[in-house]
C-alpha cells in the first residue's frame, strides 16, 4: 500500500528540519510526492487539501538538470545502533512557495493531496544501497529539499527525515540523512 507522506521534497523551511509521520503509519513504496493537483475536489483519504496553488510561473524559471551532484547516507541512530535504509527513496525537490505548504504539513506529521504532475520534472529521485547509501547526479543549481524515510525498528512507525540543502553549478555535495 502506498503511503502519501510528502516529506520529500517539502520538508524543511529551516536547514535539517526532520519530520515524524503520523502514528500508525505504513511504508511507502512510491517515491513521495511534492506537488498539487491543482483542481478543487477533496484530498484522498488521510491526506488534507492544498492551499497553495501550484506556481507554474515559478517552476518554469527553475532548471530541470545541470551539473550538481548530492550524495549521502540514510540512517536512524537508535539505542540499539543505527539503522541503514536500505532500498528506501530519496527525493530532491526545489524550495518554492508550494513546496513550502507541504513542508508545514509534513512537519505536522500530516500528508498532503498527490503532487501535480508538472512538479515531478523538477523532482529528482533515487534509491539507497544496502548500506543506505544514495547519489544523484545531473542536478541543477539552487535550493532543494531533500528527503528519506524509514522504519524504526523499536516503534514500526516509518520515520521521515527532510534536510534543505543548496547547490551550485558543479558542486558535489554530500548529506547525513539521519535522525
Amino acid at each position: 500500500m502506498k503511503h502519501p507522506l510528502l516529506p520529500i521534497l517539502l520538508g524543511a523551511i529551516l536547514a535539517g528540519c526532520q519530520v515524524l509521520p503520523p502514528e500508525g503509519a505504513t511504508r511507502r513504496e512510491a517515491p513521495p510526492e511534492v506537488i498539487d493537483i491543482g483542481e478543487d475536489r477533496p484530498a484522498p483519504p488521510g491526506r488534507v487539501p492544498r492551499r497553495v496553488p501550484f506556481p507554474a510561473e515559478q517552476y518554469a524559471a527553475l532548471d530541470k538538470t545541470g551539473s550538481a551532484a548530492l550524495s549521502g547516507r540514510l540512517t536512524l541512530d537508535g539505542r540499539a545502533g543505527i539503522v541503514v535504509g536500505a532500498g528506501e527513496t530519496i527525493s530532491l525537490a526545489p524550495v518554492t512557495t508550494y513546496s513550502a505548504e507541504a513542508a508545514e504539513q509534513a512537519l505536522a506529521g500530516r500528508s498532503v493531496e498527490p503532487a501535480d504532475p508538472r512538479a515531478r520534472a523538477y523532482t529528482h529521485t533515487t534509491r539507497t544501497d544496502d548500506d543506505g547509501y544514495f547519489l544523484l547526479r545531473g542536478l541543477p543549481s539552487g535550493d532543494f529539499y531533500v528527503s528519506g524515510s524509514l522504519v524504526d525498528p523499536a516503534t514500526g512507525n516509518r520515520r521521515i527525515i527532510i534536510h534543505q540543502v543548496s547547490l551550485a553549478d558543479g558542486q558535489h555535495r554530500e548529506v547525513r540523512l539521519h535522525r
